[in-house]
């Protein structure tokens, strides 16, 4: 159990001390490299395996060995030190789909000290530009396809793919870094990175609609990756296999997500997996690359998981899942339905959940087995090292086992705070290293997490975060429109989507059609509003905020009539 040993633990079974009022994991603690002077590079390529394949790009068939990832991230990382004059601490951008590019250009950058910061492929011009604006990267690597979103932000671009005879392009930099390490026989100059030190910077949709930088640290990484290692048994299978055992992921998770960076486009490489990288997600070319690759993991979110056991029988019918042992679910806990009806389909598939934050490197809870699964709502039992306290909102008072409040954690995998907002980090992490999440939940008497509602009101949309007041304060830009409020609206193909309540100016004639149109023009797809009711005036309580909870249960009500 992680606690210190001179804490009483006054039930074993929920892993709840009285004498500080917090609750510790049950699961073993997970080791920390001793040695602060590392980065999360060194630490994943000096771990030993005797895999050859590292990724697939299921969309062409090409396979990436581990001999050519880690030459082709050495010789990157001479070129962006040597030529481009990268340094510890500058921030470096990629823009990406997923591909066989993201893993290179993060491990690359990450090894100099250097602070890799994602963007979403589906964001806007206007989106982008507010992320660059805040991180202020020094270098940008984008698609082709993508790269006129950079257009006029004063960022330096290298194409990922073919280039077009004026712009540097990744293979170029692999090659002429690789050429001048072998010519001048030079070591890559490399500031002395500590575990402390920042390594990603990934934006968290907020409550007050302005997306947050996570400054994620390389302490934080090498954390989540003894984790998944742990967590998923890897080592200790590959070894009971003599070597001859392949675990292969298939990555349908985006990259740019703190769970996909970590895990996917790096972290699962420590333990000599082979990841299968889809560049989008289409439900037939994912289970005919499962089929294909004879894929073991495979994540995914819940719309998902659900569609599997309607069509199970079409499913089975053409394509070979035989391989598959494990489904990874998150974004929301399982119902005994869904978990029951599945494990009917596909009965030699054990349903793994879990429960994390960007802010807490996608750590926090989970189920490791069928047995914790059925344990039907819950998000699973605390993460390794982690520690949890039950806060009363209102009073601060810290409560007990069965009582809910808002979840705190506390562990290694808890962010240093956000980019450049000391007022959101002072908000957010306490003085002692807990972590807010903005979760209200209760752990129970077998020290099971469950999730209840979210102080944070984040929209859960596929797996993606949307933040209800950022649409709100785009909709009150519209010349006709008084007043809005944003709802999640139940879906059960997409968990969540947008809804938006409106209140017209006196004597407009708006349109929900024109609603919608105009904020779609402005956000993402994931974040457009797919459903607008007008209403005379949106409810808030005595301090002006929305009362959201009266909306849902209005809009829910209707939809059932």
């Amino acid at each position: 159990m992680a606690q210190d040993s001179s804490i009483s633990i006054d039930n074993p079974k929920s892993g709840y001390s009285s004498i500080n009022s917090t609750f510790y994991s049950k699961r073993p603690s997970i080791p920390l490299p001793p040695n602060t002077s590392l980065d999360i590079t060194t630490f994943i390529s000096s771990r030993p395996h005797k895999s050859t394949t590292a990724f697939i790009d299921a969309s062409n068939g090409r396979h990436l060995s581990y001999s050519d990832l880690w030459s082709s991230v050495d010789s990157l990382s001479h070129s962006l030190s040597s030529t481009w004059n990268i340094r510890k601490g500058h921030v470096i951008l990629i823009l990406s789909p997923n591909s066989l590019s993201f893993p290179i250009v993060c491990l690359s950058v990450m090894s100099l000290g250097a602070v890799i910061t994602t963007a979403n492929p589906l964001n806007t011009t206007r989106e982008i530009r507010k992320q660059v604006s805040n991180s202020d990267p020094k270098l940008a690597f984008a698609t082709p396809e993508l790269a006129h979103k950079l257009t006029g932000s004063g960022v330096r671009v290298v194409l990922l793919g073919e280039g077009d005879g004026k712009t540097t392009t990744l293979e170029e930099m692999v090659k002429e870094g690789g050429e001048r390490k072998e010519k001048e026989g030079m070591r890559v100059m490399r500031d002395r990175v500590d575990q402390n030190d920042a390594a990603a910077l990934l934006y968290s949709s907020g409550t007050t609609g302005e997306s947050k930088g996570v400054i994620s640290s390389h302490r934080n990484m090498i954390a989540m990756v003894q984790v998944i290692i742990g967590r998923f048994r890897l080592d200790d299978e590959y070894q009971r296999s003599g070597g001859s055992l392949n675990n292969v992921f298939i990555c349908t998770v985006p990259m740019f997500h703190i769970y996909g960076l970590v895990a996917f486009a790096t972290g699962l490489l420590a333990a000599g997996a082979t990841v299968v990288i889809l560049p989008k997600f289409e439900m037939h070319d994912l289970l005919l690359a499962i089929s294909k690759y004879k894929v073991s993991y495979f994540p995914l979110v819940p719309p998902i998981l659900v569609a599997m056991v309607h069509n199970a029988d079409q499913i089975k019918k053409n394509y070979d899942l035989s391989s598959l042992r494990h489904v990874l679910s998150g974004g929301a806990p399982l119902g005994k339905e869904v978990i029951e009806g599945f494990m009917e389909k596909f009965p030699n598939v054990v349903i793994m959940q879990g429960y994390g934050l960007t802010e807490s490197t996608a750590i926090g809870a989970s189920t490791d087995c069928l047995e914790e699964s059925r344990k039907y709502g819950t998000a699973g039992l605390l993460s390794p090292s982690t520690e949890a306290k039950i806060v009363d909102p209102v009073s601060g008072k810290s409560l007990g086992v069965n009582q809910t409040g808002e979840l705190w954690l506390r562990g290694p995998t808890v962010m240093k705070g956000y980019f450049n907002n000391d007022e959101a980090t002072a908000s957010t992490l306490t003085s002692d290293g807990w972590l807010k999440t903005g979760d209200v939940c209760y752990i129970d008497d077998d020290g099971f997490l469950f999730v209840i509602d979210r102080l944070k009101e984040l929209i859960k949309y596929k797996g993606y975060q949307v933040p209800p007041a950022e649409l709100e304060a785009l909709l009150l830009t519209h010349p006709e429109i008084a007043d809005a409020a944003v709802i999640p609206f139940p879906d059960e193909k997409v968990g969540q989507f947008p809804m938006a309540y409106v209140v017209r100016k006196a004597g407009c004639t708006l349109s929900e059609n024109e609603v919608m149109n105009f904020v779609a023009k402005e956000v993402a797809p994931y974040k457009k509003i797919r459903r607008v009711a007008f209403i005379e005036s949106v409810p808030k309580n005595a301090s002006g905020k929305i009362l959201r909870k009266d909306l849902i249960k209005l809009a829910t009500s209707c939809s059932k009539l």
